[in-house]
């Protein structure tokens, strides 16, 4: 655990997940597929960028995703963001369309959302790296295991957050959030491969609602 970099409330949160042999698993797993002359995304400095940018206790919105994106300089380790200077992909493109639909949000000149996590938009993968030019290549490796007790601790130890399930990988979470404490927005992915049933599901407003009638400061969407 020493060699992993990540904010210190999720330490505290997640405790007893770094000290299960799984965990140390995943990471000896990914070091060697670098010791094997891999190349893997996001960069090693990146894979918890998440949990670095977005403290445990200041979490508001989870947002979804399935695998890091695999070509060079996408990966960052926020769900569907990539850095500015690259090009914004599909997915991020029809989430850009549906907030301008929602609240009339202008589509962002970047795909950087650095912004929504440092308010407390949690972007999470459900595996947290991936190797280059290789989709789900790091699939049942123990990343799932990780982030199901990921989802389990904030919906647990956490009041009131909202989350985004997009697509039928993410809705399948379902199960591991009580729908008692917290607010769950499903919709289809926004993939231009789910043909647009995705738009009009205004998950921006509705969690912007949820959050100030909880007594909290809505997020701020808007990235330019």
């Amino acid at each position: 655990m020493s060699s992993v970099r990540i904010e210190d409330s999720w330490k505290q949160a997640l405790a007893a997940e770094f000290s299960q042999p799984y965990f140390e698993g995943i990471i000896t797993f990914v070091k060697q597929e670098k010791t094997a002359g891999k190349v893997i995304h996001p960069p090693g400095s990146l894979i918890f960028n998440a949990f670095d940018t977005t403290p445990f206790d200041q979490v508001k919105v989870v947002i979804l995703g399935q695998d890091p994106y695999i070509n060079h300089g996408e990966a960052m380790g926020l769900s569907f963001s990539v850095p500015k200077g690259i090009k914004i992909p599909p997915s991020l493109r029809n989430i850009y369309k549906e907030l301008s639909t929602d609240l009339s949000i202008p589509p962002a000149a970047h795909g950087d959302l650095t912004h929504w996590a440092k308010q407390g938009v949690f972007l999470l993968n459900a595996v947290l790296t991936v190797e280059h030019k290789k989709s789900r290549s790091h699939q049942k490796k123990g990343w799932e295991t990780f982030t199901d007790a990921v989802i389990q601790a904030i919906s647990t130890q956490r009041t009131d957050v909202v989350f985004m399930l997009w697509g039928n990988f993410a809705r399948n979470k379902k199960v591991l959030i009580d729908q008692e404490k917290h607010l769950i927005l499903e919709a289809a992915h926004p993939s231009p491969l789910a043909g647009g049933a995705y738009f009009g599901s205004r998950h921006f407003s509705k969690a912007n609602a949820y959050l100030t009638q909880q007594g909290k400061k809505p997020i701020d969407w808007k990235l330019d």
